[in-house]
């Protein structure tokens, strides 16, 4: 098949890498986000998956919004059979959708139909899911709501990431999105409807949702902070500027008394903070305009003392 590949971050870049590395079907274009500010010099860059349809020297889609008719006309030109999809960034519009034979099919890290929307590894991770998965499944008008062609299957690990789970996520899911494109381009594959129940969704995660309640259960805290690893990234307050948290540690068996949700108590090497249950051991953290370092070193010098508080 001729195929329009969509995707812009990291994490769609194993999925073009596998369908190239195939090499049953033809990649013939690739559809991204425009440049956008990036680094410390917020220079425009391209995205990781135009920077490698470039270096395969695959032409490259960048429209603001795909409904432009600049777009549209081009990727009627193309007349590709099927548009591959993963982590594209933008809703598509019916007068795209209707263009491929064939359809979009998205690759999604979830098994549909739990957790629709931007965000589904890292509410997978913050739920405490204890399995999640990867689909595909042609894309609809409806928010990941079409029928779907196949699934897989993924642990979540008790110290898991969202950013580590999702790694796994692409890698197996790239094979999963190749077999997909075979199955269509054979006739052996036929999409099937998601059922009506299990539907959960995963609005992406704003910044001010990392923020850590300190009166939650330690498992609450644990799964919040992995969550949001490395993006948006968990946070709390320091005497009221923002510090920055890696996961922490539960520490069930933390010997003497529990301090409050928010008491720090302050040893030698260690940093332990209360929660709504048990207290958490800080692992490494991150002040404004500071770089990431260990809780015990920044406890050193903040000069912090058992007693004092995080979240206000």
């Amino acid at each position: 098949m001729r195929l329009v590949f969509a995707g812009t971050p990291e994490v769609a870049v194993p999925a073009l890498d596998a369908l190239l590395a195939a090499g049953r079907h033809e990649v013939v274009a690739v559809v991204t986000r425009p440049d956008a500010p990036a680094g410390r010099g917020r220079r425009l860059a391209a995205s990781p998956v135009a920077q490698r349809a470039e270096e395969a020297g695959i032409e490259v889609l960048k429209p603001k919004r795909p409904r432009e008719e600049d777009f549209l006309a081009r990727l009627r030109e193309i007349a590709p059979d099927c548009c591959p999809v993963v982590a594209y960034g933008a809703l598509l519009p019916k007068a795209a959708l209707d263009i491929p034979v064939h359809g979009w099919v998205n690759l999604h890290f979830s098994l549909l139909p739990a957790w629709r929307g931007a965000a589904p590894v890292q509410h997978a991770v913050i739920a405490g899911d204890e399995v999640t998965g990867a689909s595909t499944f042609l894309i609809e008008e409806g928010l990941d709501s079409g029928p779907v062609y196949g699934v897989l299957t993924e642990a979540v690990g008790p110290r898991d990431t969202s950013g580590a789970l999702l790694e796994r996520l692409a890698g197996s899911g790239a094979g999963l999105l190749t077999a997909t494109m075979d199955g269509i381009a054979d006739g052996t594959l036929v999409a099937r409807e998601q059922p009506a129940d299990g539907v959960s969704l995963a609005p992406k995660i704003a910044v001010e949702d990392a923020r850590v309640d300190w009166t939650a259960p330690a498992l609450r805290v644990d799964r919040l902070i992995r969550g949001c690893t490395p993006a948006p990234g968990a946070w709390t307050l320091h005497h009221g500027e923002r510090l920055k948290l890696a996961p922490v540690r539960p520490a069930p068996g933390f010997d003497g008394p529990a301090p409050a949700p928010g008491e720090l108590v302050v040893g030698k090497n260690s940093v332990h903070v209360g929660t709504g249950s048990h207290p958490v051991e800080l692992t490494d953290v991150q002040a404004q305009g500071k770089k990431l370092m260990r809780a015990a070193d920044w406890a050193r010098g903040v000069r912090l003392a058992s007693g004092d508080r995080l979240g206000e």
